[in-house]
């Protein structure tokens, strides 16, 4: 699972089979990265041939891209790890979804305000695109959770979460910051980006349309349950029903989190390769449409 930093966050989400590592790992969770224990990818990194194609960037996008520099465009950096958050619940979440989003992140993301809501083994669920004023006490609670703070780097004042919200919903569209609503609750951020226009794209061989998830499940009760695995497929699956033109859902989650890792493989998802970003060593997760009834 991103923003520009240089995405380093991944989701966080437990899986049926990730339970005993979850129970093992308080934190699994947490992190975009932290899902469920996972064996650490080996030496057979990028080795898939479906993994070779080189995509030349336009011209645009690489000035772009080194005016902005590594950390520009409001992203993450790749390979962010997810974080877990207080205990409090939050109230069911009734407000409508943000409708201000600007035409170019419609254009780049397929207007996610209109993916509507997704039935999934946990109950509905839908992604709604963050308002910072109705949103921002929520996102920067959970954003200052100790078991979070590591891996988002974004703990502090809430004037530090509201420059990375705003810089995305600022920007030209490649990253839609959103909440998870389960059931009428925000329980989770989430953080839909185009992998194919983003800094990651430098460092693994991307493909037009390739689009990226980062998550953090947020609220303490939703954890440990293999919630996140159960998200993470049901939500590839919605992006690539939504993005025709979209043949592969990308994570990047930090090698060192071994339950993210997992989640994300019990998602459906796969090990194409190791990865080196700015601020990790990551395991690219791919999940593709064209084995998504096979995974």
């Amino acid at each position: 699972m991103s923003a520009t930093r240089a995405h380093t966050k991944s989701a966080s989400v437990p899986s049926a089979d990730a339970d005993a590592a979850d129970a093992a790992n308080a934190d699994t969770e947490a992190h975009p990265d932290a899902e469920t224990g996972a064996a650490t990818p080996g030496s057979d990194q990028g080795t898939d041939s479906e993994d070779t194609l080189e995509l030349r960037l336009p011209e645009e996008l690489l000035a772009l891209l080194d005016t902005e520099g590594i950390d520009g465009g409001g992203h993450r950096e790749p390979g962010r790890d997810d974080g877990t958050a207080p205990q409090n619940t939050a109230p069911p979440y009734t407000t409508p979804p943000n409708t201000a989003l600007t035409t170019t992140s419609a254009d780049l993301l397929g207007n996610i305000t209109d993916w509507g809501p997704v039935t999934t083994p946990a109950g509905v669920f839908r992604l709604v695109p963050v308002q910072v004023e109705r949103d921002l006490p929520l996102v920067s609670r959970w954003m200052n959770d100790p078991a979070v703070t590591a891996f988002w780097e974004l703990a502090g004042p809430q004037s530090v979460t509201e420059e990375h919200l705003r810089s995305q919903l600022t920007g030209d569209g490649r990253s839609v910051p959103c909440l998870g609503v389960l059931e009428g609750t925000p329980m989770s951020y989430w953080e839909i980006y185009r992998a194919d226009l983003d800094p990651l794209a430098r460092h693994y061989p991307a493909r037009p349309h390739d689009t990226g998830i980062h998550l953090l499940i947020g609220e303490v009760p939703h954890r440990g349950r293999g919630l996140g695995s159960t998200l993470l497929r049901s939500l590839a699956d919605l992006v690539l029903d939504k993005r025709p033109a979209c043949a592969r859902v990308i994570a990047e989650p930090d090698l060192r989190n071994i339950p993210s890792v997992t989640a994300f493989l019990s998602a459906g998802f796969r090990f194409s390769a190791e990865i080196e970003l700015p601020a990790k060593r990551a395991a690219l997760m791919v999940r593709e449409r064209s084995l998504r009834d096979l995974l």
